[in-house]
C-alpha cells in the first residue's frame, strides 16, 4: 500500500508540475502581448502626401563625419507614396529619381521670414 499511495502522490506532483508551467507559458505570451502593444504606441507612423518636401537620412557610415555636420540629405520633392511604406523621390538640384523607405524621410519645413 505505501507503494501505491507514493507512486499516486508522484503522479499527482508531475500534473503539478505541468500545470504550473502551462501556466507560466501563458504569463509569458500575455506579458509579451502586453509590451508589444506599449511599444506599437510609441511608433511614429509617418504619412506623407505627393508634392511634400522632405529630407533623407544618410545612412551610409562615413568616418570622422565632423562636429556639426548633419545626417540629412537637402531636400527633396515626393513624386509618389505606395502603400507599404515606400517614396519615390526627385532630387530638386540634379533631378534625379529616388526609391527610399518611409522610415528614411522626415518632413522639411522651410524657414517662412514674415514680411
Amino acid at each position: 500500500m505505501d507503494i501505491e499511495s507514493s507512486g499516486m502522490e508522484r503522479k499527482l506532483q508531475l500534473q503539478e508540475l505541468e500545470e504550473i508551467r502551462l501556466e507560466a507559458y501563458e504569463n509569458s505570451r500575455l506579458y509579451k502581448e502586453k509590451t508589444k502593444l506599449v511599444h506599437d504606441q510609441g511608433i511614429l507612423r509617418k504619412n506623407f502626401q505627393e508634392g511634400n518636401r522632405v529630407l533623407l537620412y544618410k545612412a551610409r557610415f562615413t568616418f570622422k563625419q565632423g562636429k556639426f555636420n548633419t545626417r540629412w540629405d537637402r531636400p527633396h520633392t515626393i513624386t509618389k507614396v505606395h502603400n507599404f511604406g515606400m517614396a519615390e523621390l526627385l532630387h530638386e538640384e540634379t533631378g534625379a529619381r529616388l526609391k527610399v523607405n518611409g522610415h528614411l524621410l522626415k518632413l522639411y519645413h522651410e524657414n517662412q521670414k514674415p514680411p
